[in-house]
């Protein structure tokens, strides 16, 4: 009973903060108090109850390190016209009659590169915002389109963070994940492009705006040299270089594209690298392109250790252990999916941030893969179509939240993010009806569903 409203108060505090704007850190270190005491009530010494919370939280730091380069290549592609460049270029790619389909796609793009649903909301999703209100587009089905794209990348990018998490979490190679993501996703994509393609028909773009690009052309130098940033990131993913390897040459070019094609001092660079980009109030691009840097990564490195230190008590100490035992009674793939979106929605919901459902949901499922004797492959994918995607379906958690608010829109939106609500049901249905396919026969993953990944 008490860790039920251990759970009810750990939700409601992080509702509260998500609204009010608090960051979220403070609410899940108090969770992480109240569980702590908990745990000292049920007879854990205190000692054994901090080295709970120190193995659960080391699990973070070799992803947080991928976290804070993300962060300054964010910043550095901004200096170096990288963002600026994908943004024009995608602008101009537009066409009247498929704008929301357009929105998508392009936001799809950017996103694969830069790997954040933040950021792409923050660059090319804040342009196409403004475009759509220019030309009287539905503004929510735009929103809703964006956002869907967003987490396109955020989803299987080998930028993202919440892939790298994944990843890390479940012993597996991220490449490895992004090939099978990719696979057990094309026909949600196709769809998507219909309703999509649909919607631009019921809401076209009756005007546009050159406005952006001119203002761009006006700040940078903007031509195909400026993208060599963002290649390198897909060269290096198709030959399977190490991310770290990959994140870092590509901040050294761009770094080097700052000083020498945009003019930026090294001073400067070194400045945007560590605060993120910015450029000056008067510039009509200040409120779009602008972000990145490595303090803006400290927050959501925060929120990934506490996470993970709240994993570690819950794991030490077994509190769950019921819902371990429940997950684990299922014998089929149809069944540890269908699990595994359920949890994913209460972790979800009560976590309000995807780091801690993703924790928390590999957490309570792990043991069910590993009785069934499933391939750390298939639990990787399984996360990515469910609480990655999952946490962006939820009103009040931070996943979709910030992105709404960026691009000024509500809850509503969510409606239009087709794709991220069809690939799990897609991929559920899939399951249910090859249900004698997804029987589990010894370990051989040819007798595991998905059988297009194999």
């Amino acid at each position: 009973m008490d860790l039920i409203v251990a759970f009810i108060v750990t939700f409601v505090i992080l509702v509260i903060s998500v609204y009010k704007g608090i960051f979220l850190g403070y609410p899940l270190m108090a969770s992480l108090s109240i569980i702590s005491i908990m745990a000292a009530k049920r007879g854990y010494a205190w000692k054994d109850i901090l080295k709970m919370v120190y193995q659960g939280g080391k699990k973070a730091f070799i992803v947080i390190q991928v976290f804070i380069l993300i962060g300054a290549i964010i910043s550095v592609w901004m200096a170096s016209g990288t963002v600026p460049a994908i943004v024009y270029y995608g602008v101009k790619l537009i066409k009247p009659d498929a704008f929301v389909l357009y929105a998508f796609l392009i936001s799809c793009f950017v996103s694969f590169l830069i790997g954040t649903s933040v950021g792409t909301s923050g660059t090319v999703g804040v342009a196409l915002m403004v475009i759509a209100k220019s030309g009287n587009v539905n503004i929510t089905a735009t929103a809703g389109a964006i956002i869907a794209g967003a987490y396109f990348g955020d989803r299987c990018s080998p930028m993202s963070s919440s892939a790298n998490l994944v990843s890390y979490i479940t012993e597996t190679n991220i490449y490895e994940n992004i090939k099978n993501m990719i696979k057990t996703s094309i026909v949600p994509f196709g769809f998507s492009i219909i309703f999509y393609y649909v919607i631009s028909r019921i809401f076209p773009l009756h005007s546009a705006s050159n406005g952006l690009n001119i203002e761009i052309l006006r700040t940078y130098n903007v031509n195909l040299i400026v993208l060599l940033p963002a290649l390198i990131i897909v060269i290096f993913s198709v030959f399977k270089v190490n991310v770290k390897i990959s994140i870092i040459t590509s901040i050294i070019v761009a770094f080097l594209l700052s000083v020498f094609i945009q003019h930026q001092t090294v001073v400067d660079c070194i400045k945007f690298t560590i605060f993120g980009y910015s450029m000056d109030k008067e510039n009509p691009l200040y409120s779009i392109i602008k972000g990145g840097g490595i303090i803006s990564m400290i927050k959501t490195c925060v929120i990934i250790f506490v996470a993970s230190a709240f994993a570690g008590i819950i794991e030490g100490t077994k509190m769950l252990n019921s819902v371990e035992k429940l997950t684990q009674s299922v014998d089929s793939r149809y069944g540890i999916f269908k699990n595994m979106i359920v949890v994913s929605i209460i972790t979800g919901a009560v976590g309000c941030s995807q780091a801690f459902a993703v924790i928390l949901t590999h957490m309570l499922n792990r043991k069910a893969y590993e009785k069934n004797k499933v391939n750390n492959s298939y639990m990787a994918v399984d996360l990515e179509n469910t609480a990655i995607l999952i946490a962006a379906l939820i009103p009040w958690n931070v996943a979709v939240l910030v992105p709404m608010t960026i691009l000024g829109t509500g809850a509503t939106s969510i409606a239009y993010a087709f794709y991220i609500y069809f690939l799990p049901i897609w991929n559920l249905v899939f399951l249910k009806f090859n249900k004698n396919k997804a029987d589990f026969k010894e370990d051989k993953i040819s007798n595991l569903p998905y059988s297009y990944l194999d």
